[in-house]
């Protein structure tokens, strides 16, 4: 790694960076550093990833097309790759931005959000065939898409769909076999659910595609808040790629300089658990399996002390505790339970014995290990 690190400073110094090179040479500068990146990144530290970030984003500035082509190839695929020259390339054309948009797990939901609002057609046909596309994505590319990019999305039977998405397909499909035809093929969505949900006008326009029958009498509060559960029921539980995922986002998110509590409210809000977990490790400065240990063990008194220490206000606790992905899904006494006791307890008595936890627990273990 010391290797690298010298190399990187290298590169760093290069006359390039100043504009003092032809294009092919800053060309190959580029593409040979990305190149070494690709070699060494799961065994870089956050230092050096954010060296790698300003050096690549300074480059990419001055290159040509073909050559920000190349490295976003090359970053593409890895799964700790810089954030901020991640999302500048996933913003470039789409000769550029295609790989990324298709295949980084760096690139994070309201990054794709976003590229789909604000960019063209093209981007939003890439990212509607990514591999797992959350719901919220999905949305996105209805509401800003074309047919392109919607049929894309309905093609990818890893692509979750929104009751909302769905009913703005409908209404679109009205109009377009084509759509209608994959709208009925997905053989994902459970219709008979789906009508305790939809409004009057998806109604009309599932009815029309013969995707829904009519149903007599409005349908029951009981109904509806059954479905809402057993969809969070199905979403509980700690996923060991859900969390590498989250993990390497909020990264990207850091590397930016864009994660802080409103990242974590956000996280919270549109129930994103393992990032809410992935966030919480990095505002306690503790190591990651100590988080899935308390997850895994249904320590909720580990996270009311480590929550209370670093400042969260009740709210903003009470919706941490509803997200995370606990071994069993709290129910609604326990997280009533838990936001007493939080209340209970005061920032500086929280603070006392998390600092305790910390210069005894976790640290004896980190000795245990070196000398093991």
């Amino acid at each position: 790694m010391s290797e690298a690190r010298e190399s990187l400073k290298a590169f760093a110094n290069f006359r390039v960076l100043n504009g003092d090179s032809d294009a092919s040479e800053r060309d190959h500068l580029i593409r040979n550093l990305a190149q070494l990146f690709s070699y060494v990144s799961d065994r870089c530290d956050d230092e050096q990833v954010a060296q790698y970030d300003e050096v690549l984003c300074q480059l990419a500035d001055i290159v040509e097309v073909e050559a920000r082509s190349h490295v976003a190839n090359l970053l593409a695929p890895l799964e700790r790759a810089p954030g901020s020259v991640v999302l500048r390339l996933a913003n470039d054309v789409i000769e550029v931005a295609e790989p990324l948009l298709e295949f980084s797990t760096v690139l994070s939901d309201d990054d794709l959000i976003e590229i789909a609002e604000h960019q063209s057609e093209a981007h939003r046909v890439a990212i509607a065939g990514r591999r797992d596309l959350a719901s919220r994505v999905g949305e996105a590319i209805v509401a800003f898409g074309q047919e392109p990019s919607v049929t894309r999305l309905l093609k990818n039977e890893q692509a979750r769909l929104s009751r909302s998405a769905i009913e703005k397909i409908a209404v679109i499909a009205q109009q377009s076999e084509a759509l209608a035809q994959m709208l009925r093929s997905r053989s994902d969505i459970d219709w008979p659910h789906l009508r305790a949900e939809v409004s009057a006008i998806g109604a009309r326009a599932l009815e029309s595609l013969g995707l829904m029958a009519r149903e007599d009498g409005r349908v029951t509060a009981s109904r509806v808040q059954a479905v809402v559960y057993n969809r969070i029921k199905n979403q509980a539980g700690f996923s060991a790629q859900e969390w590498k995922l989250a993990w390497n986002q909020v990264k990207a998110l850091a590397d930016r300089r864009r994660f802080d509590l409103k990242a974590l409210h956000r996280f919270t809000r549109f129930g994103y658990g393992h990032h809410t977990a992935a966030g919480l490790t990095m505002l306690l400065e503790v190591r990651p399996e100590i988080i899935v240990k308390w997850l895994a063990m249904q320590d909720y008194v580990a996270f009311t002390v480590a929550a209370r220490a670093i400042g969260l206000d009740a709210d903003l606790f009470q919706a941490v505790v509803t997200v995370l992905p606990w071994r069993d899904m709290p129910s609604r006494l326990d997280i009533e339970n838990v936001r007493r006791r939080f209340e209970a307890l005061s920032e500086e008595e929280a603070s006392e014995i998390f600092e305790l936890w910390r210069s005894h627990s976790f640290r004896r273990r980190i000795s245990e290990e070196a000398v093991a």
